[in-house]
């Protein structure tokens, strides 16, 4: 299936076939090189294939482009997945989120322990920068996509936004500070997969900032939403749960219908980032803005 021309005009459709072709592949290579029947191994694949929109992977394949070579391309991504699922491991932990159910079935520490889970993730972490250092590309593109990996996803980026959002636990903060927590939380790992894809395809991943940030903060925003609206059976993870452990989130501190309209902004500063990307009519990448802002899980 070629993914990047795929004349459609369902993006959920074509994101389910993409993410069950992804895992196939995901799959065949964790069967390679995770081989072992080790209880690390085990709980490694047990997270990585525990389903998921796989929207961080579909976004690397959208952006990196018809010419780019799929073998890298599937990769990063995976590489890219392996980071997000290291952080969903984390995040669940009792010292964490303290969650029990994701992706419609038990959190790796409940379906295994919770040093299982502990070393899962440390795993699945450096596992993503194995698989980037070993992409068949050239060095210096090596270097650059373990640069724009490792600052998005650490003390600069996804853990600064997770060290804050503890912090705002049962705290009153302004808006621009739960941005500011939804920027480093989940939108600089949404950014990096669009950069990523941009480095491997031959483009200027600067260009595709301002739609990357659009359409990491409109991610996190219906996300949101979803946790005070939708039920635990429909996400696939426990709802409510931000309003139980009193976060922070554009409902609370902006309230349901102000935070559906600011959704809707992003929706359209996305699409219209896409424009003016000149991006290929038949490209599933424009219909991706609307899809988000109208998911229900």
């Amino acid at each position: 299936m070629n993914y990047k021309k795929a004349m459609t005009t369902d993006f959920s459709e074509w994101l389910a076939q993409f993410a069950c072709d992804f895992d196939k592949q995901f799959e065949a290579i964790l069967n390679d090189e995770l081989s072992s029947d080790s209880r690390l191994h085990r709980a490694m694949r047990y997270a990585l294939l525990g389903g998921g929109k796989r929207i961080r992977p579909a976004l690397c394949t959208l952006v990196a482009g018809d010419n780019a070579n799929p073998s890298v391309v599937a990769r990063a991504a995976m590489a890219v997945e392996a980071v997000h699922t290291y952080s969903l491991v984390h995040d669940d932990l009792p010292a964490m989120d303290d969650d029990c159910l994701r992706r419609g079935r038990a959190t790796t520490h409940v379906e295994f322990d919770e040093a299982t889970a502990i070393l899962c993730g440390d795993a699945l972490l450096t596992y993503a920068f194995e698989l980037l250092a070993t992409l068949d590309v050239p060095a210096e593109q090596r270097v650059e996509l373990v640069r724009v990996l490792s600052r998005a996803a650490g003390h600069n980026g996804m853990v600064l936004g997770q060290q804050l959002d503890i912090d705002a636990t049962s705290q009153s903060i302004s808006f621009s500070d739960v941005q500011a927590i939804h920027q480093l939380k989940t939108t600089a790992l949404i950014t990096a997969a669009v950069q990523i894809g941009a480095v491997i395809g031959g483009h200027n991943a600067a260009d595709w900032g301002e739609f990357a940030e659009k359409i990491g903060m409109l991610f996190q925003v219906v996300d949101d939403i979803l946790d005070a609206t939708a039920d635990s059976r429909q996400l696939g993870k426990t709802a409510g749960k931000d309003n139980a452990a009193d976060k922070p989130t554009a409902v609370s501190v902006l309230g349901l219908d102000e935070a559906r309209d600011y959704a809707a902004q992003l929706c359209e500063a996305a699409k219209s980032n896409l424009q003016q990307l000149g991006v290929d009519s038949s490209s599933p990448t424009n219909l991706m803005p609307e899809f988000l802002l109208g998911r229900s899980f």
